[in-house]
């Protein structure tokens, strides 16, 4: 179940198609095709089964209503070695259905993340290898002009989160707020959150401190960082867990962890603490 933070991710592509094109042609130093406009396409891929083959979006670049070029836009919080067998899958397919090229770009809020999933895929015929770009925390340009925050707003949510440590902070969240300026009540509420979730301590703080200044005092107010918290809480919990299975050289197979991590319930993941620390076997912590 895709979490709170990787849809908030995927918002801004789906808000700003575009976003993907301004990537791919700046920091990550892909060569475009002439096109005139990006719009956002269907993530099914309808001709493939089993059904769990859905991109996370899609967004064609097109000149003259014609297709020039196809982006598949994966959010990528963590590993999951199904996609470096499932991404090759979504680039054919998305070739063949519209008849032209197509280019994976993975999206990570990590470094460690982005590292892993930068290694090439290798599919087994001759010369033909997938490698993915990959736009990692460390390749997001720092977007400290304001008018250049006003004119893509989602690139300045993604520099402010990814530079809250930047020595120009200041500026880069001062461009933020500029930014959230010019787009509408909805979307503000959740770039606002959608920051403020993915900061650091210390640098949330103090852009709350800045949000204060001049106005009153900024609360959370959309659902994503209500419920971003207690999914927070629980990643931690589960996280934990796995650690003191692994100290007590209790395997943990893939269906097992799915589920330990996929756990919201803090009580529950509690509970499965305290018998992990005395279990011979995954099996003992369910019983």
């Amino acid at each position: 179940m895709p979490s709170h933070l990787h849809e908030a991710l995927l918002e801004l592509f789906r808000n700003r198609p575009s976003l993907a094109a301004e990537l791919l042609a700046g920091p990550l130093g892909v060569r475009l095709p002439p096109f005139d406009y990006a719009r956002l396409d269907s993530g099914d891929l309808p001709d493939l089964n089993p059904t769990e083959y859905r991109a996370d979006a899609v967004v064609v670049l097109t000149t003259a209503d014609t297709p020039a070029l196809a982006v598949v836009v994966e959010a990528q919080l963590g590993r999951d070695r199904g996609k470096r067998w499932s991404w090759p899958v979504y680039l054919a397919t998305l070739r063949a259905r519209l008849r032209c090229p197509a280019v994976l770009l993975v999206v990570c809020a990590d470094i460690a993340t982005a590292a892993w999933c930068s290694t090439p895929i290798e599919l087994g015929h001759p010369g033909w290898t997938l490698a993915p770009v990959v736009l990692g925390p460390d390749r997001v340009p720092v977007v400290t002009d304001v008018g250049d925050a006003a004119r893509a707003p989602e690139l300045a949510v993604l520099s402010a989160m990814a530079h809250g440590t930047h020595p120009d902070r200041d500026k880069v969240f001062h461009a933020l707020l500029t930014a959230l300026r010019t787009v509408d009540a909805q979307r503000t509420t959740l770039y606002h959150d959608l920051v403020l979730a993915a900061l650091p301590e210390a640098a949330r703080h103090h852009l709350e401190a800045l949000m204060k200044l001049g106005t009153h005092e900024y609360e959370y107010q959309s659902e994503f960082v209500r419920r971003n918290v207690v999914q927070g809480r629980a990643e931690g919990e589960a996280t934990a867990l796995l650690a003191v299975l692994a100290a007590r050289g209790i395997e943990v197979p893939d269906d097992i962890r799915r589920r330990i991590t996929g756990c919201t319930d803090l009580q529950q993941l509690e509970t499965w603490i305290r018998r992990a620390a005395t279990a011979t076997s995954v099996e003992q912590l369910f019983g």
